[in-house]
Order: C-alpha cells, then structure tokens, then sequence
C-alpha cells in the first residue's frame, strides 16, 4: 500500500482543444464545445457555435511555461496540464505525492448550456478522458468528476457513473446558483443522497463569474478585485447554506469541500453562524451547531501563502485542512509545499496539514495506514 506525505487536493488539468471532438458521444459531438484561433490569434471557446468565453488564453490555463508568465496562447501551457508523463516530473520536483484533478477550461463555460442532455454529455466526454489522463500514474494521479447542474436526474447519472465505472473517489460542483437553483435548494437532496451512497465526496469549486451568478460581480470592473471576492463570496454563501438549511443534518455520511476561495474565512465564519443557531433568530431548526457539522463532513482548502493557516489548523484541526497548486495556472502556487513548511507549524501539525485532510476528504483509505510517518 502507498503512503503518502503531501497531496495537493486541488490541482487542475488543461483540456485538449479536440477534447470533447474526440470524446463526446457522436450524437452530440456536432454540438460540444470547439476551441477556435481568429485570423489575428484570438483564441475562443464555442459552444453550441456561439461565442461563449473570454479567449481561453486569457483565462490563466496554461497560456504561459511557468507561473507568473504574460499569457501567450493557450497551448503554450506547462506540458503536465495536458500530459500525465510531463506532469509526474512536475510533481516530483515539489515532492508532491498525489493530485487531484480538477478542469479549466470547462469550469468557465459549462454553466452556459442550457440543454441538460447536453450538458451530460459534455461532463461524460470530460470524465472519460480524466480518467484515461490519470490512468498512466493511478496511485498518484486522481480525477474529481464534473457534474451537469442543470438537471438533477444527469448529475445523478454522472456521479453513478464516474463512481462505479471510472472509479472516482469525488465530483465537483460550481457553488453558483445554476438555473434557478442554489446548491442548498432541496431539490438536490437526490445528488446528495447518491452521493452519500456511493461514498463519493462534493467538492466545490469556483470558477469566474461566467454562465452563473457571482457574489459581488457586478460591484467591481476589474478581475483582480473580482476575483478577489467572488470566489470567497460564493463559497462562503455555500457552505452556510449547505450547514444552515439542513443538507449536512439530513445527509450525515457525506463529505463536502470548500476549494479555490481561500480558507481564512472560515473560522470566524463557523463562530458567526455558531451565534445565530444559538441566539433568539434561531430558526433553522438544526439539532447541532455548524461547527458540530463542519467538524463532522466538512473540509476546507487553503492557499500555501495563507499566513493564518498556521493558527486556523490549530483551530479547526489539521485533519480538516486541504492545500492545492493550482498548478498550472498562471495564479498557482510553485514550490507549495515549500511555502506551507515555512509557516512554522509543529511537525505533527505540518505533517497532518500536507496529507490527512486530503486522506481523509477523498477516502483514500484509513490515515493510521497511508499517512506517511514522520521523518
């Protein structure tokens, strides 16, 4: 059995321009997204032939050799985005010893589908290739489904499917309300339930505010104040949703993860929603407090550069604690595990921080046994 040491919970790949020409099912292959070059290098994403997205290489995913690059066209990305054989080498420079994958491009534009069979189809083509991606290197490398929102019956049909026959630990879902539904309405209690069932993790993943409301968008102009507040906003309206209106009371077995929007907000968060359950507003009717919940399903990922990680793992506890790269995103995080051993939390802390949470989240097995020892 492998054990690991550092495991970055929310890495991403970057999808192939024929992709979901290749992979999607041939009755709606006519109708997948198409990547495109304009005359004057502009390149786009279409979906369903009508320009969608922002020109991909302006999105961060991969347009760049290294982080921190100007963006200079989408397939001049790190290699390891697109290749599992150049990724691995990647990894081993930081000493990471598993990832778990997560899309880039199709976090932008699937909320813009309308046609849920469609939808599902795109998310099936994405899955299967994830899974052939992460096929090469299968105790290091480890897919997290895309779900359709736009209908309930799919998203329950993919995880089934990602679960059973590719053998994902995990799926993910935007945290933006999506088609008139915010993550906590009732009428997902079938995706959770599934989910539950088939031990499959939901982790939450933000995107830019494009296909699906964002919190705070339209307040600001640029991406970075934008980018700044949506994401936290968004994730931070998930998760009390998802604790104060019931879904973790009525669903106990399922484990959520609150990814890409930082994590120093959560305490105080918890401490908030903590004194309204306990207080005279108090309408929730929930039998434990959100703290009680989130210690008991919930996990949340940190930025290796979040100086508070340090007293928040202390807080929280580090087995509740995941970190990612974001590798190769051109706002990633090179030399992660680096930056979180500078923080100068204890070693059992820091050893903890580097693989439990993720162990744990992602069912990887019992920590005693696959949470490398110290030293």
């Amino acid at each position: 059995m492998r054990t690991y040491r550092t495991i970055d919970a929310d890495g991403h790949v970057t999808e192939p321009p024929d992709l979901w020409q290749q992979y999607t099912d041939p009755t709606f292959r006519g109708r997948a997204p198409r990547f495109v070059t304009d005359a004057d290098g502009t390149e786009r994403v279409l979906v369903e032939d009508t320009e969608r997205v922002f020109p991909a290489s302006s999105g961060g995913f991969g347009g760049a050799t290294s982080f921190g690059q100007k963006p200079s066209g989408y397939l001049s990305g790190r290699k390891g985005g697109f290749d599992p054989h150049a990724r691995i080498p990647d990894m081993d420079t930081d000493g990471i010893d598993a990832a778990f994958l997560f899309p880039s491009m199709a976090l932008q534009f699937l909320g813009f589908v309308k046609d849920p069979s469609l939808a599902a189809a795109i998310c099936r083509a994405y899955n299967r290739w994830l899974a052939d991606y992460c096929a090469a290197y299968p105790d290091r490398l480890f897919g997290v489904a895309m779900l359709p929102m736009q209908s309930i019956d799919v998203a329950v049909q993919e995880a089934r499917f990602a679960a059973v026959e590719l053998g994902m630990r995990a799926g993910f879902l935007r945290p933006n309300p999506c088609h008139g539904r915010t993550i906590y309405d009732p009428a997902y209690d079938p995706v959770w339930a599934e989910a539950q069932e088939l031990d499959f993790a939901i982790g939450l993943h933000e995107g830019t505010g494009v296909g699906v409301p964002s919190l705070g968008f339209d307040r600001f102009e640029g991406a970075a104040a934008r980018h700044t507040v949506t994401h936290t906003f968004e994730m931070m309206a998930a998760c009390a949703g998802l604790i104060m209106t019931g879904v973790c009371e009525r669903f106990p077995k399922l484990r959520f993860g609150f990814l890409e929007s930082g994590g120093g907000w959560v305490a105080p968060w918890l401490d908030r929603m903590d004194r309204h359950v306990k207080g005279p507003m108090n309408d929730t009717g929930l039998r434990s407090l959100p703290s009680e919940y989130f210690q008991r399903q919930c996990w949340i990922s940190f930025e290796p550069v979040e100086g508070c990680l340090r007293a928040l793992a202390d807080y929280i506890g580090p087995e509740k604690v995941l970190w990612a790269t974001d590798y190769p995103h051109l706002d990633g995080f090179p030399g992660a595990p680096r930056l979180i051993r500078s923080l100068g939390m204890s070693n059992e802390t820091e050893r903890r921080v580097l693989a439990e949470g993720a162990i744990r989240f992602y069912n990887l097995g019992d920590p005693a046994a696959v949470l490398a020892p110290a030293g």
